[in-house]
């Protein structure tokens, strides 16, 4: 079983229809790969909705959820940033919500969590950055 990842022009396509982007693993800290991608994506003009039970507060001047059930309205793209090992886990909260888009960041992979999610329909995207897959699309 390998993952496949979408083309170029499909994350293109993906990321042009997409606005609203909630972050898992999102953190406060300006210094982390999280806050520095998820600002670049908000500057962008995507809105994004911060994912982390740890923080109480806003990230990028957006009040911080505890998990993706806490989202009203509907959601384009969740955009994980946990270890490949915590996948699965989110997956599963992820398709409880019925989100479109399923995306773990650059070196994140775990074939459990793609083969559910493709297995009910969903579009996956595994070790992709999707700052880098914006800059490359627009």
């Amino acid at each position: 079983m390998t993952v496949e990842i979408p083309s170029r022009e499909e994350l293109g396509a993906i990321l042009k229809k997409a606005k609203r982007i909630a972050v898992v693993g999102l953190s406060n800290n300006p210094e982390r790969t999280s806050y520095q991608v998820s600002a670049a994506m908000q500057k962008a003009g995507y809105e994004i909705i911060p994912v982390n039970p740890t923080i109480e507060g806003e990230v990028l001047g957006v009040k911080a959820v505890a998990s993706l059930k806490d989202i009203e309205g509907h959601i384009d793209i969740v955009n994980v940033f946990r270890r490949s090992e915590q996948l699965f886990d989110v997956a599963k909260e992820f398709a409880d919500i019925d989100a479109d888009i399923f995306w773990a960041q650059l070196g994140l992979i775990n074939e459990e969590a793609y083969t559910f999610l493709k297995e009910k329909g969903y579009t996956v995207v595994m070790d992709r950055c999707i700052k880098v897959e914006h800059a490359l699309t627009k």
